[in-house]
C-alpha cells in the first residue's frame, strides 16, 4: 500500500519530506546517503557539509512522524577545560536558529534540533543547513583551543622537531613553542 501524500493534519508524508530534503541537497551539491528504518517508515538523510575551519560536518536529518530531527557531530569530548568549553557553547545557544549545542553521555559535542515538518520548504532547509554549516564552522577553532590546547601545543612541538608541515595548525600559531 502506498503511503498517503498527507497526514490528517495536512503535513506532507515522510517520503515527500525526504524527497524535499534530498532534492535540496542535490540541487546544492551537498553529498548525502539515504537510509530507511523499518520502524514506521522513518527516513534518515546523512549529509556532509563542507566548511573552512571544520573541513566537513556530518549531519543526520531524520524525518519522523511529525518532526525533522537534526543531529550534527561537532567535536569529541574536550581533553581539558570542560567547564569553559560547555559554558562558551551554552552562551552561544541564545543566538542560534533551529539547533542548539548539546553533549551526549560521553561529553561529545553536537548541534541538535527539531523542526515541525509542516513548515519545511526549500527556503527553510536553506536556513537550517546554512545554520548548521555556519555554527559548526565558526565554533570549531574555539572549541579546539579551549578544550585541546595542550594536545595542539604538543602537536606543534612534534611537527617542528620532526620537520613536518604545520600549515593546518596556523590558526593556533600562538600555541606553538617559542623558536630559538
Amino acid at each position: 500500500m502506498d503511503e498517503p501524500r498527507h497526514d490528517l493534519f495536512g503535513s506532507p508524508s515522510v517520503t515527500e519530506t525526504a524527497t524535499l530534503i534530498t532534492d535540496w541537497l542535490t540541487a546544492n551539491g551537498v553529498p548525502f546517503d539515504l537510509s530507511t528504518s523499518a520502524d514506521a517508515g522513518a527516513v534518515t538523510v546523512v549529509a556532509v557539509i563542507a566548511g573552512e575551519h571544520k573541513q566537513k560536518t556530518t549531519v543526520a536529518l531524520s524525518v519522523g512522524t511529525h518532526a525533522l530531527t537534526i543531529n550534527a557531530f561537532i567535536a569529541r569530548c574536550p581533553d581539558e577545560n570542560h567547564r569553559a568549553v560547555y559554558q562558551w557553547l551554552l552562551e552561544r545557544n541564545r543566538r542560534l536558529y533551529a539547533v542548539a549545542f548539546s553533549i551526549d553521555q560521553y561529553g561529545d559535542i553536537y548541534l541538535t534540533g527539531k523542526v515541525d515538518r509542516r513548515y519545511l520548504d526549500d527556503a527553510e532547509l536553506d536556513r537550517i543547513i546554512g545554520a548548521v554549516a555556519q555554527y559548526a564552522d565558526s565554533a570549531f577553532n574555539t572549541i579546539l583551543e579551549l578544550g585541546f590546547a595542550t594536545a595542539i601545543a604538543k602537536e606543534w612541538a612534534w611537527r617542528i622537531k620532526a620537520g613536518e608541515p604545520t600549515d593546518n595548525l596556523a590558526a593556533f600559531a600562538h600555541l606553538a613553542p617559542p623558536t630559538d
